[in-house]
């Protein structure tokens, strides 16, 4: 009888010590979720992705280990983003790091007080999204990569790439108004002080964008500006594919356009803003708020020619472009 209750009670031990890791699995906090909303597409930001991963290693979190990434992408449509940032919050999300003033506008309206950790192209004072950018007030902040607010020294880049311009095409898309507002009040101010004419025309699809170029006939313009845009972003093969077959030069707002044969490229380096913006995740996580955290402002701009492109359009880039360029792709 003893040998029985000492089988059973050795038993009983070893079920419970069995038990014991499960029920200290189950005390143990959930893993984090982070919301990442972007108006684009994931085959186009690649780069972009690596520099957000990147940051969120540099605060020491890695997703699959410490932290879990529920993306979630418009495919350039951005009336998408409501329903998209509303999924987010069913995720029940730690924290959201939308891209663009339309998934800004689009978390924040689904939320008070989840943290936002925002990339954003203009002036977020501006926009509404914070009070000020040392002390941003409410659930969000993040990151300011002045694109909308080069548009002028796009423009004087372009003209030194092509001194014999006198009439440019800026194409802005309608639907992002206050960025378009930026680059419109910009470029045409400082068209005006190099004696240059400009044209500013819209486009917030696909078909609009062929139809724009359709325009280009004898009188065409002699150059064209792309505003910075997510959804020309998105759209960037077309756009490099028709200026090519038009033959117009083309200057852009970032150096993915140049990767895939656009002529030129000035503005921020957004693989590395997506790097800060991840950076700033991580300290939300940890327990900063982001009413306490400034906004931060880019620093790191980079022109990038393509000389191939140049070659093909007949241009010769001048030796003072050559000299300044950050990467010139043969």
């Amino acid at each position: 009888m003893l040998d029985v209750r000492r089988r059973d009670f050795i038993a009983l031990l070893g079920g419970a010590a069995a038990a014991w890791p499960l029920a200290a699995r189950a005390q143990q906090p959930a893993m984090p979720v982070i919301g990442f909303l972007n108006p684009t597409s994931p085959d186009s930001n690649a780069d972009r992705l690596r520099g957000f991963h990147r940051g969120l290693k540099e605060a020491g979190y890695v997703e699959g280990e410490n932290v879990a990434v529920v993306d979630r992408w418009a495919e350039g449509e951005n009336d998408r983003l409501p329903k998209l940032a509303a999924d987010l919050l069913h995720r029940q999300v730690s924290v959201i790091a939308p891209f663009g003033p339309a998934a800004v506008f689009a978390a924040k309206a689904a939320t008070t007080t989840i943290p936002i950790a925002f990339s954003v192209n203009e002036d977020p004072v501006r926009l509404g999204l914070v009070t000020s950018l040392a002390r941003p007030g409410g659930n969000a902040t993040g990151i300011n990569f002045l694109t909308a607010e080069v548009g002028a020294k796009r423009l004087n880049l372009l003209r030194e790439l092509v001194p014999a311009a006198a009439r440019v095409t800026v194409l802005v898309n309608p639907a992002n108004a206050t960025s378009t507002e930026s680059t419109v009040k910009d470029v045409t101010t400082a068209a005006r002080a190099i004696g240059l004419q400009t044209q500013v025309v819209n486009a917030g699809t696909s078909s609009e964008i062929n139809a724009v170029f359709a325009t280009f006939g004898p009188e065409k313009s002699d150059a064209l500006l792309v505003a910075g845009d997510a959804f020309f972003s998105h759209r960037r093969v077309q756009l490099v594919h028709l200026a090519t077959r038009y033959a117009i030069p083309a200057i852009y707002s970032q150096r993915e356009f140049t990767d895939v044969g656009g002529l030129m490229s000035y503005g921020p380096n957004i693989a590395d803003t997506f790097r800060q913006v991840g950076a700033y995740v991580g300290r939300i996580l940890k327990g900063a708020k982001p009413a306490d955290l400034p906004v931060v402002q880019s620093t790191k701009f980079e022109l990038v020619i393509n000389a191939e492109t140049a070659r093909l359009l007949g241009l010769t880039v001048p030796p003072t472009l050559l000299a300044t360029a950050d990467e010139v792709i043969e």
